[in-house]
């Protein structure tokens, strides 16, 4: 719904793209504005390809390919957080993605965490194989759960 919602402030007349578009000077500072503007129409650029990316990681497993080769569990959630915009709950998150067999571990560990050492895992591409749709599939709730789909 990202592009949604930016149509939705541009026709308002709540991003300053709208009144640079129509050659007007941009209305007193009476009203709120939204965001930083962007150059062209870059902003709805971006707005599309983040709901394009969204609804993706739900059937393929995109949010793998945007991590180094060796990650952490909290690397991975931070990452998946922040393309679905949704907060997840940590220990759920990990036992869905151990328990599914998205990664596996490296052996090595970080110690890059500012306390106890993470453990270092990778994708299993193997997985691509196993099931026709090993993406992650994010549920908006009251404390923002996370399911994982299954074959």
């Amino acid at each position: 719904m990202v592009l949604e919602r930016y149509e939705l402030l541009y026709e308002a007349g709540l991003i300053q793209e709208r009144w640079r578009d129509l050659g007007s000077p941009l209305p007193p500072e009476d009203g709120p504005t939204f965001g930083v503007p962007m150059a062209a129409d870059h902003r709805r650029i971006l707005a599309t390809a983040i709901g394009r990316l969204r609804g993706k990681i739900k059937y393929r497993p995109v949010v793998f390919e945007l991590m180094p080769p060796a990650f952490t569990l909290l690397q991975l959630q931070r990452t998946v957080e922040a393309l679905s915009g949704v907060r997840l709950h940590k220990q759920n998150f990990r036992r869905l993605v151990e328990q599914q067999g998205l990664v596996e571990e490296t052996g090595g560990i970080s110690g890059t965490t500012g306390g106890r050492p993470a453990r270092l895992v990778r994708f299993r591409r193997e997985v691509l194989l196993e099931r026709p749709a090993p993406g992650l599939r994010l549920r908006a709730g009251r404390r923002s759960m996370l399911s994982v789909s299954s074959p």
